[in-house]
């Protein structure tokens, strides 16, 4: 699955559309050290992952559950069962915020 494609699936189970900004790594970086040093180097490539190898070993592995149609839903359903887990830091918010604006594309 693409980042794209995990935002939309989330979105879609919270009943909501997404609004989604791209934002370099490195511009990330910039405005936010404490998270672009966890975000440059290896992160900041995509990557694809598969489970070839485990399937390999063990023939029988069998993934029963689709994160689009369900595992999305569950990890909203979490959230939701518990007030605590449905809190949100002003800091990370207001600095998201920020780098939603500054990147958005503007319309010509």
């Amino acid at each position: 699955m693409t980042w794209n494609s995990i935002y939309h699936a989330m979105a879609a189970a919270a009943g909501v559309e997404p609004d989604l900004v791209h934002v370099a790594s490195d511009a990330i970086a910039a405005a936010e050290p404490e998270w672009g040093a966890a975000l440059l180097g290896d992160k900041s490539h995509s990557m694809l992952f598969d489970n070839s190898k485990i399937r390999s070993v063990v023939p029988e592995f069998a993934p029963r559950i689709s994160f689009e149609e369900q595992g999305a839903r569950e990890i909203v359903d979490w959230h939701d069962a518990d007030p605590a887990r449905r809190t949100i830091d002003p800091v990370i918010d207001d600095a998201m915020d920020r780098l939603a604006v500054a990147y958005r594309p503007r319309a010509l």
